[in-house]
């Protein structure tokens, strides 16, 4: 079987965005996935600059109070396709549970690789997340109660960011220094945990310099084997970890399904409260991931941490 990460994604969401700061509802694109009443704020920019891809959008539920439990999207399309509003089509029932049940959402962008390698993607991650806590009284947030969530590469950027927040690495820093948000929980559909794995593929897909792990690292994982540990949200696993759900389809033929048992396997040996649910016959994304029982283990998992 050809070994080809992460792709159809690309076509996973519906045209350009034309949403304004502090509108009412949800841009058009999206606007059909939310629950009425919703209160938006979109296009934030949480930088400080003006890239595009340094802007993030929260969507509070109608009742929210002044200090909502958020959870942040992180968007998946092989760290370089796609934006803030994609992976939404097909979680739309996951994502209006999470506003009827009272948390709000976050959804962020972030730099492509092809724009720039890792480890700028986490900065990014790091640097919205750093936003959300600072601005969380004006925005209506509780900064103490933020969980995230990532499909595929944003699986991975979730997965990492959980991993390596109590690490102290200096590298994955945004600009200023430290951050000082703490996760409650990781919710990673799909995303790779150990990307030395991927690079020891018997597959020649993986040789290739157009591969999408070697253009996130600049270099290919069997030449670079250091970059691809660095890269790992493996690398970092400790007793110190917030808890985790991990959901992967059982036929992804993007991302073998291996990553995610390694991921619960090293996440169990080190004493981290984690959950695996391998999806029957699904692929490596879609509507299947929708389904009423994972959308029961992800609320249970909020509900458990973030409560």
């Amino acid at each position: 079987m050809k070994f080809v990460l992460f792709p159809a994604l690309v076509f996973a969401m519906f045209v350009s965005i034309s949403a304004i700061a502090q509108a009412p509802q949800p841009p058009e694109r999206v606007k059909n996935i939310f629950p009425a009443g919703i209160i938006t704020y979109t296009n934030i920019p949480y930088a400080g600059d003006t890239l595009h891809k340094h802007l993030l959008d929260i969507y509070l539920p109608a009742n929210a109070g002044a200090h909502t439990p958020v959870v942040v999207w992180i968007h998946g399309g092989a760290w370089m396709l796609n934006d803030k509003y994609a992976d939404m089509g097909y979680m739309r029932r996951t994502i209006r549970g999470f506003l009827d049940k009272g948390y709000a959402l976050a959804s962020i962008d972030y730099r492509y690789s092809t724009t720039a390698v890792f480890p700028a993607q986490i900065q990014d991650c790091a640097q919205a997340l750093e936003f959300l806590y600072q601005h969380a009284e004006q925005y209506h947030l509780d900064k103490g109660r933020i969980a995230l969530i990532g499909f595929s590469a944003g699986g991975h950027l979730a997965s990492l960011l959980g991993l390596s927040n109590n690490n102290a690495v200096k590298e994955f820093y945004p600009p200023g220094g430290p951050t000082h948000y703490k996760l409650r929980c990781i919710l990673d559909f799909y995303g790779p945990s150990d990307l030395v794995m991927l690079g020891g593929s018997p597959d020649t897909s993986i040789n290739n310099t157009r591969n999408p792990v070697a253009i996130l690292l600049g270099a290919l994982p069997l030449d670079r084997p250091d970059l691809a540990r660095r890269a790992s949200p493996a690398t970092y696993v400790d007793k110190g970890d917030p808890p985790f759900l991990i959901v992967q389809g059982e036929k992804d033929e993007s991302v073998p399904n291996t990553q995610s048992k390694m991921l619960h396997s090293w996440l169990t040996l080190a004493g981290v409260p984690n959950e695996l649910i391998v999806v029957p016959n699904a692929p490596h994304y879609g509507e299947m991931f929708d389904a009423e029982y994972i959308r029961d283990r992800v609320y249970a998992t909020l509900e458990k941490y973030m409560k």
